[in-house]
């Protein structure tokens, strides 16, 4: 019998690099008031290699993945405004020396982490609504994906 989980308990942490190149192994930040969290399973794109005496198309595998933008949804509150802009910081600030920003996901029951560097960017402006939540989608710039990890201290 399989066991499902639920999302509840799902974290977003980040830390910058002490050390350029070296990935951070503890003291995460946590990211909250965030309500989605986008998915990153980029499909492998699929190479055409049928010629002239098949009769059905074939293909190989190609590059796997994608390096593109990550998102998150939150709720925007200020605090929410505030800590997003001190995660751009610090990862502005660890880039001019050469320096990662690293981000985990963990989900409830799962013993390993997501895990990938990224370059946050500066929030704009998430719409407005009548008689709905003040939220904003946030984006992170993926730079390296270490996939499924062990999870920080």
């Amino acid at each position: 019998m399989a066991l499902e989980y639920s999302t509840i308990g799902t974290t977003m942490k980040y830390k910058v690099e002490a050390t350029a190149g070296t990935k951070p192994t503890s003291a995460f930040t946590e990211i909250a008031n965030l309500k989605a969290i986008g998915e990153d399973n980029g499909e492998p794109e699929q190479i055409e290699v049928t010629n002239l005496v098949d009769t059905r198309h074939r293909s190989i595998a190609g590059l796997a993945g994608d390096t593109s933008l990550f998102q998150v949804t939150a709720n925007f509150t200020q605090a929410f405004q505030d800590a997003w802009a001190s995660l751009v910081s610090a990862a502005e600030t660890g880039k001019a020396s050469s320096k990662a920003t690293w981000f985990e996901i963990k989900l409830p029951g799962h013993s390993k982490v997501w895990s990938f560097a990224g370059m946050p960017q500066p929030l704009g402006f998430g719409g407005a609504e009548v008689a709905a939540n003040q939220e904003i989608t946030a984006y992170i710039t993926k730079e390296q994906i270490d996939g499924w990890s062990t999870a920080s201290t």
